[in-house]
């Protein structure tokens, strides 16, 4: 899901690594299918905030659903 994020508003890997405070190769597991933990989504989430709110919101709807769609 991250790679769909990551592909669709164009942010590098490594640019959201950056604003992670990570490093790329941890993105770069996640881009190919690695599920992050329940922690990193949360970071993830935090800084796609940071580098384009419609992505966030994107991510968080792709793991969390309708779950969210509700709140």
């Amino acid at each position: 899901m991250s790679k769909q994020v990551l592909d669709r508003y164009a942010i590098p890997q490594n640019q959201l690594a950056v604003a992670m405070g990570i490093s790329r190769a941890n993105v770069g597991r996640w881009y190919h299918g690695l599920d992050p933990s329940a922690e990193n989504i949360v970071g993830i989430t935090q800084a796609l905030r940071s580098l384009n709110p419609e992505a966030a919101k994107t991510f968080v709807y792709l793991y969390l659903g309708d779950l969210v769609s509700d709140a």
